[in-house]
């Protein structure tokens, strides 16, 4: 696209203006396209773990569906919150909210088989969690200090690394195939490696649209393949109603301390994040950083839209990185076009018959898409711990963080005469490691050399 037909150079590094509406939206619906897929990848995973079922047989399958629809419905609720704002609430910035991978790691434990929370417990510890993310904001300067790259890159790094299990077992056809023949067939494989063929084809050899959407057009592909071989029930696509409105405590509402304190916890790495891609998006869309008020309005956004997800059944919300960088390759910073991605959203998710066809969607093409995501958030954190400067000390920190982290996440046994509500903070892995990290960042003496 000419960015000399969308407007002057200034004009594009102003958050305010409105490239011409032909041109804005393909670029709203390019937003949209970067995130979709991480977006809904966690409502998918939760619900799974929840028993909702992937094979669309589940009597409660319609709740999968349903959790599909809030992540986008929801992601595109506060993505508004991001770009237009009210009062304090909104960084005014083009900045795409939508569901977190972090909080999964915690999440998962929650619902799964017996779970110590529940979908409603869950549920209410996103609101809270929520609450507290919001209240943040009024001081996210002041605890930015203890969470360098050292800390944080190891945290996103724990993430990836709870997570690339999850997309192993999904490409080998899922956890109720474990211990049958047909887990880690030829055909389950076959089915996440078209996915990531052709999207490693898409980001590396095209250009443009395609290149930005190479993981949903990968998972399209590999769905077609899927259905070639038999394997997408359309049941339930027949069957959804063309439209549902949100429901308030869809599942209910339950105290559960374990899951209130892992989500607040979590809040706090997830609004450092915020912090770091509102940075971001100033310094690669306008060349200037970003103010007090856009950070603190962003965190505001960031919590509200968590605490509105808990309400009507969603997920934990957060900044996406990967529009970030879309807006230093666009060269546009109009926080209107994220806008008209945001109403793209809003109306996916009103609609049960789109969340159908993404819940049809086999187990073994979404591994390949997760298998690529997850393992990009462990790069991630590596990346970021690119930065730090590895001494005695840094490395100190970094090998006792990860050893006991990664070790009770490999061997949560070693922790059962705990209570339930400590084994669930505890094996996650991430929560242990963060608090290790953080706490001794900041106690041990910084080194000279």
């Amino acid at each position: 696209m000419n960015l000399n037909s969308l407007g002057t150079r200034e004009q594009l590094k102003d958050p305010n203006y409105t490239p011409p509406l032909g041109k804005a939206i393909p670029l709203g619906i390019q937003h949209v396209l970067a995130m979709f897929v991480s977006n809904v990848t966690p409502a998918i995973i939760v619900a799974g773990a929840a028993g909702f079922g992937f094979g669309s047989n589940s009597p409660d399958f319609p709740n999968m569906i349903y959790m599909i629809q809030m992540s986008m419905f929801l992601a595109g609720v506060a993505t508004l919150l991001q770009t237009i704002g009210f009062g304090p609430v909104g960084a005014r910035l083009p900045i795409v909210q939508g569901t977190s991978f972090a909080f999964i790691p915690i999440m998962i434990p929650a619902v799964a088989g017996a779970g110590v929370a529940g979908m409603a417990g869950l549920m209410t510890g996103v609101i809270i969690g929520g609450i507290f993310h919001f209240f943040l904001g009024f001081f996210i300067g002041r605890i930015r200090h203890a969470l360098p790259p050292l800390v944080t890159g190891l945290i996103v790094l724990m993430i990836g690394l709870a997570l690339v299990k999850v997309g192993i077992e999904y490409a080998a056809g899922g956890i109720p195939l474990k211990g049958k023949p047909e887990f880690g067939s030829l055909v389950n494989w076959s089915v996440a490696l078209v996915v990531i063929v052709v999207t490693l084809l898409l980001k590396f050899f095209t250009r443009g649209m395609l290149s930005v959407a190479a993981v949903l057009v990968g998972l399209i592909v590999g769905y077609f393949y899927a259905m070639l071989l038999g394997k997408v029930n359309f049941a339930p696509i027949a069957s959804a109603s063309w439209f549902t409105a949100p429901e308030p405590f869809k599942f209910g509402w339950e105290i559960n301390w374990a899951i209130i304190v892992g989500m607040c916890f979590m809040a706090v790495v997830s609004a450092v994040e915020t912090v770091g891609d509102v940075s971001g998006i100033t310094k690669g869309g306008a060349g200037r950083e970003s103010t007090d008020k856009e950070i603190s309005g962003a965190t505001f956004a960031d919590g509200l839209g968590t605490a509105l997800a808990g309400l009507f059944g969603g997920l934990p919300n957060t900044s996406f990185s990967q529009n970030v960088g879309l807006i230093s390759m666009t060269g546009v910073m109009s926080r209107h076009v994220v806008t008209l991605g945001a109403l793209f959203l809003i109306i996916c998710g009103l609609i049960p018959k789109f969340g159908a066809v993404i819940a049809s969607m086999p187990i073994t093409v979404l591994g390949g898409g997760v298998i690529i995501m997850f393992g990009m958030v462990t790069a991630a954190g590596v990346s970021m711990l690119a930065d730090v400067t590895w001494n005695r000390r840094n490395m100190v920190i970094f090998a006792i963080s990860l050893s006991i982290g990664l070790g009770l996440q490999l061997a949560p046994d070693a922790l059962q005469h705990l209570p339930k509500m400590a084994q669930v903070l505890m094996t996650s892995g991430l929560l242990p490691a963060a608090v290790i990290s953080i706490v001794l960042n900041l106690v041990l003496p910084q080194e000279l050399d």
